[in-house]
């Protein structure tokens, strides 16, 4: 696994979350690029900060009424490309 900083987890998990809302989904398609432990420390920090919201016990989306999305940076798009 490559070796990611604590603001780069952060937004790969949003980013994944913009992509496909279901929580399920998202920590299948994140394992293989985050340890399970990471994708929900990181989803319970973004809950906790209320940039992320979860709606419904499935669903999550990124509060964007609330909190813009950070850049997404280079090295990480093809990463966000290809979940």
């Amino acid at each position: 696994m490559t070796e990611f900083s604590t603001q780069e987890k952060t937004v790969l998990v949003q980013y994944a979350i913009k992509k496909y809302e279901n929580e399920e989904t998202i920590i299948a398609k994140l394992k293989t690029i985050l340890s399970e432990k990471d994708i929900h420390r990181n989803i319970d920090t973004l809950i906790g900060t209320q940039r992320v919201r979860r709606i419904g016990s499935e669903v999550l989306q990124n509060n964007e009424s609330h909190t813009e999305l950070p850049e997404l940076p280079e090295n990480l798009k093809p990463i966000i490309d290809n979940l």
